[in-house]
């Protein structure tokens, strides 16, 4: 069946170039993404390259690939959701194509059966009823119901040539989410490849870390110099900024022994110092790490102003938050934070999530509790877990 285009056509036009112009400036922000995740990569892969050679910048090296992980995979969830958004376009003009055609057959039927019906009456059936009515009255009576015979059968005419373009345009419409689909998914498989590439890649520099004594007591002193340079910024920030509002909720020092755990997962190192009986060196823990699944929310302790989000080396992404009274928390090796610096929180916002950012070991959240840049064992501050 020919399908007659819908009027309008130079109109359909103008409104696509419209369309088209108006995406370029995604299109533009696209393609500095895709950039930026390029050169991401290839500088993760840089700073192996180095490591490997100079068996130092471990901590330079884990971040590179870091930053890359984090991009592929804010552009493997963008890959997913325009593929999901596609497809629900497409189920819903398959929907819409199935309801005209059903309308266009409907329409077709009656014309058929008006066709079939002045077959009958022949090329002068009109003219032999209007002239076999009794009387003038009965005439303009006859008259009156063939106009309205022949305005319904303009209307159908008319019902059909909309209905026809109306479902060209909705199969046109399938073919574009029909395509729209394999391209998402096809990006989708790319992107989610070149992540689990980076990942893997990641987790080949571990592996040769931990199977060399000289890389692993190298790594110890890049950590012990990423934790000193921490303390420097928990020293220079001082008290928050005058003109702030009070923190809100409690004194932060009336919550000791009742602070709720950042994560709900176990800690699997503590606060305080180690021996590594191995390597004969002594370690000291200024905070405590909990094993949590990546993407678990990481909670605020108390209610703060936060005064640190964003990278930092050997703690990936991390969050300060100043509690008042002197008093911080530090949340470190974070996928996502949900703060910047200026935020304020209550105790319980989700200020990020459980990332392997900065981490030596998978994913896990690091946490500290200080007074100043003197760092406290958190298990005198967080709640006892109820028994049972």
């Amino acid at each position: 069946m020919s399908v007659e285009p819908p009027r309008g056509g130079w109109l359909a036009l103008i409104l696509g170039s419209l369309l088209l112009c108006s995406a370029l400036p995604a299109q533009a922000d696209r393609r500095a993404d895709l950039e930026a995740l390029r050169e991401a990569i290839e500088e993760g892969r840089t700073r192996v390259a180095d490591y490997e050679q100079r068996e130092r910048g471990l901590l330079e090296a884990v971040e590179a690939l870091d930053r890359s992980s984090l991009l592929l995979g804010r552009d493997v969830k963008r890959a997913r959701r325009e593929a999901l958004q596609a497809a629900r376009e497409l189920a819903e003009v398959r929907v819409e194509t199935a309801g005209l055609e059903q309308r266009l057959a409907a329409t077709q039927r009656a014309m058929q059966a008006r066709a079939v019906a002045l077959y009958r009456t022949g090329e002068l059936g009109a003219v032999r009823v209007l002239f076999a009515a009794d009387g003038l009255p009965e005439f303009l009576a006859r008259v009156s119901a063939l106009r309205r015979l022949l305005d319904h059968d303009a209307a159908l005419v008319e019902r059909h040539r909309e209905q026809a373009a109306a479902l060209a345009a909705a199969e046109a419409r399938a073919v574009a989410s029909t395509q729209r689909v394999a391209s998402a998914e096809a990006e989708l498989a790319t992107r989610s490849s070149e992540l689990e590439g980076e990942r893997a890649r990641k987790r080949k520099l571990l592996a040769r870390l931990h199977s060399s004594r000289t890389r692993e007591r190298e790594a110890l002193v890049e950590l012990e110099k990423a934790a000193r340079a921490l303390e420097e910024v928990l020293a220079n920030l001082g008290a928050a900024p005058t003109g702030e509002e009070a923190t809100p909720g409690p004194p932060f020092i009336s919550l000791r022994r009742r602070l709720p755990a950042p994560v709900k997962a176990p800690i699997v190192r503590r606060f305080g110092r180690e021996v590594d009986a191995l390597h004969q060196t002594e370690t000291f823990h200024s905070g405590v790490v909990f094993e949590a699944a990546r993407g678990r929310p990481v909670l605020a302790v108390a209610g703060a102003s936060v005064r640190f989000a964003g990278w930092f080396r050997g703690y990936g992404r991390m969050a300060i938050l100043d509690h008042g009274g002197g008093y911080f928390s530090v949340s470190g090796h974070l996928e996502e934070l949900h703060v910047e610096v200026g935020d304020r929180v209550a105790g319980g916002d989700a200020i990020g999530t459980v990332g392997e950012t900065g981490s030596l070991a998978g994913p896990r959240l690091y946490f500290e509790i200080r007074r100043g840049a003197e760092p406290l064992d958190p298990a005198d501050w967080l709640a006892r877990p109820a028994a049972g």
